[in-house]
C-alpha cells in the first residue's frame, strides 16, 4: 500500500475546505492509506497542482466563486491527462444532473455529512488506487 494518498480540496470557502478535513480524517476508510490534503482556493492554483502531479482524487466545491466546482470539473476532465477521479460537493440534490453533466466521478451534497463524505471519498480513492497499482 502507498505511503500516503493526495487529495486535492477545492473552495474559496475554507471552511468547507476545514469541513471535508475533518470529515474524511487521516484515513477515510482501513483499507486505504492516510490522507493528505492539499487545498486550493483559485482555479490556477487547482491547475498548478494538477499539472505538478501526484493528486489521487479531487474534492471540488460546486457552490466556489468565481469558478464553480462543476465548471471546473469538466475543464479538468478535458484538459488534465489520467484526470483523477472528482467527487462534487452540491447545494442541492436536485443539482445531480449537474454533476453527471460536468462528468465527476460521484457527488454528495453540502453541509458536508461526517458519515456519507467519507465513503464516497474511499470509493473515488479505491478507483484511483487500484487502476495505479495495476
Amino acid at each position: 500500500m502507498r505511503a500516503t494518498a493526495r487529495v486535492l480540496v477545492y473552495s474559496d470557502d475554507a471552511g468547507t475546505r476545514e469541513q471535508v478535513r475533518l470529515a474524511a480524517g487521516r484515513q477515510p476508510a482501513a483499507d486505504l492509506p492516510p490522507v493528505e490534503f492539499v487545498e486550493c482556493a483559485t482555479l490556477p492554483a487547482v491547475l498548478t497542482q494538477l499539472d505538478a502531479g501526484g493528486i489521487d482524487a479531487c474534492v471540488l466545491d460546486g457552490e466556489a466563486v468565481p469558478a464553480g466546482g462543476m465548471g471546473v470539473c469538466r475543464q479538468i476532465k478535458d484538459e488534465i491527462f489520467r484526470c483523477p477521479p472528482v467527487l462534487l460537493l452540491m447545494g442541492r440534490p436536485q443539482d445531480a444532473w449537474l454533476a453527471t453533466w460536468s462528468r465527476a466521478d460521484a457527488a454528495v451534497t453540502l453541509p458536508v455529512d461526517p458519515v456519507e463524505f467519507p465513503d464516497a471519498l474511499a470509493g473515488v480513492l479505491r478507483s484511483r488506487l487500484s487502476s495505479s497499482a495495476a
